[in-house]
């Protein structure tokens, strides 16, 4: 009685969290470079007195599906998708460094290559600032090059390369915000073999159907849980009234 309560409590409360996680992906199906994230349910036994009867059911992130996504085509000059394995190196608001797969840009009044959440893009010397009244080309090994408007493309001048880096998928991790980060803190190497494709976008790799079916298969969890909880509750009710009786 004691291991089937602790077992369902549990494990109901952690099918909640697990099912926050999958809405989150479903939530990002549309994001551009974005990695669905992996969760699974462990079993964690109860330090207590008495028997080792009781364990804890608990969600554990397990990672995340580092799969590519497809190349979408956007014919937009400020949009890139990394090529195979890599990262885009952008600046976090408390000045460290994270990494994203989503090359969709933008260019600020004061001339800062952003993403569109407002992220400053890093280069091999810092933020990227590009000349007003020009256009803007990225190059597959992510150096950006400007055009003065009105003037002809063999008049391109290069201003920057975009940091490009491909650490291990082991050694990074996952933050609130949905950037990635290096394991202890320390900023990647740029990686002189990463490459991105200009012109396209790299699509979620959530794949919605699957999550879909394992929103339902939670639900139905979650269900067989509570009525675990509800069958522990009638069996102490029953077992209360026969000692009641025998007393």
């Amino acid at each position: 009685m004691d291991k089937l309560i602790y077992t369902a409590m549990s494990g109901a409360s952690h099918t909640l969290q697990q099912q926050a996680a999958v809405s989150q992906n479903l939530a990002n199906t549309n994001t551009p470079g974005f990695r669905a994230a992996i969760n699974t349910f462990r079993a964690v036994p109860l330090a207590g007195e008495g028997l080792p009867t009781r364990a804890f059911v608990v969600d554990s992130v397990a990672g995340a599906d580092f799969s590519a996504g497809v190349m979408e085509p956007t014919g937009r000059a400020l949009d890139i998708a990394v090529n195979g394995q890599g990262w885009i190196a952008v600046q976090t608001a408390d000045g460290n460094e994270a990494y994203t797969r989503n090359g969709s840009f933008q260019i600020t009044q004061g001339g800062l290559l952003q993403t569109r959440s407002g992220l400053n893009v890093l280069g091999d010397a810092g933020a990227i600032t590009v000349p007003p009244d020009t256009q803007v080309t990225i190059a597959q090994d992510g150096t950006i090059f400007t055009v003065p408007q009105g003037n002809q493309p063999d008049g391109a001048v290069a201003i920057g390369r975009i940091k490009l880096t491909n650490p291990a998928p082991n050694t990074m991790a996952r933050g609130d915000d949905g950037l990635f980060r290096s394991n202890g803190g320390k900023p990647a190497d740029a990686d002189a073999n990463v490459t991105v494709l200009s012109g396209h976008l790299e699509s979620s790799n959530v794949n919605t159907v699957e999550a879909m079916v394992n929103m339902i298969s939670l639900a139905r969890q979650f269900d067989t849980q509570m009525k675990m909880l509800s069958t522990a509750d009638n069996n102490a009710r029953q077992a209360s009234k026969i000692l009641s009786m025998n007393g």
